[in-house]
């Protein structure tokens, strides 16, 4: 469903009186510009703009602005919002028609996002975009692109090149090339979990070494123990073998 805004054409001009508007008026000045047609100041009241501003598709699609009987096709080029308030100080709005081309950021949704697969491996979901920018005719702009995560399991990742787009819609990037294939979204175990694998893992590696490594030193130990023994305890062996000689060995 398309949205319609309804506007005002404003006559007064100038800083002042767009200050007089918000801080009076309640109102929101704005500008038309575009097409073949000369620039147009207007204002909207403030609560139906913000009303508007809450469906998302009006920062990505096109929309309708009432003027008096005139309706203009527009896209939102540009806003401006007070630096703490929740108030809207500027629009920019710019025409178009149906053969335009535009480039445009998109929002991307995500289907089945709490049944993905790795979701029960113990993995996180991470969105690494949010939007994306595409090419395309104004009669062909989506008001979103859909990515569907419900099949990706445990470090499944799913690039720009994987996403299926809207007839008549290209990105703006060249995918083929893999430096510009960006992720999308990914899904891995939580980064404390991995370290703590990792150091469970390291540690029975040392473990493993460390017994192999004890093994060999004992080997190697008692073979040094054998080879180094001292005359002392050769003569105590042999006197000890003498004494307990049989008779006979003795006469002999």
């Amino acid at each position: 469903m398309t949205i319609v805004l309804e506007a005002e054409v404003r006559t007064d001009i100038g800083k002042g009186s767009s200050r007089r508007q918000r801080r009076l008026e309640n109102k929101v000045p704005a500008i038309i510009y575009g097409g073949k047609k000369d620039p147009q100041n207007i204002s909207f009241m403030h609560n139906h703009l913000i009303k508007a501003l809450e469906d998302e598709s009006i920062y990505a699609s096109v929309f309708n602005v009432k003027v008096n009987k005139t309706v203009e096709n527009v896209i939102l080029k540009d806003l401006q919002r007070h630096p703490f308030k929740p108030k809207i100080l500027h629009l920019d709005l710019q025409r178009v028609s149906d053969t335009d081309v535009l480039v445009k950021m998109i929002p991307i949704h995500f289907l089945n996002h709490d049944t993905a697969k790795g979701l029960e491996d113990g993995g996180i979901l991470n969105h690494n975009m949010s939007q994306v920018e595409v090419k395309c005719k104004v009669k062909d702009l989506p008001p979103y692109i859909e990515v569907d995560v419900g099949n990706m399991e445990l470090n499944d990742v799913i690039h720009l090149s994987q996403i299926t787009l809207p007839k008549g819609v290209e990105l703006t990037v060249d995918v083929t090339d893999q430096q510009h294939d960006f992720p999308v979204v990914s899904i891995h175990l939580p980064k404390v979990v991995q370290i703590e694998e990792e150091v469970q893992e390291e540690a029975a590696a040392e473990g493993e070494e460390g017994e192999v490594v004890a093994g060999a030193e004992g080997e190697a130990a008692a073979a040094a123990g054998e080879g180094t023994k001292s005359p002392e305890s050769k003569d105590n062996a042999e006197a000890k073998d003498a004494h307990s000689a049989k008779p006979e060995d003795k006469q002999s």
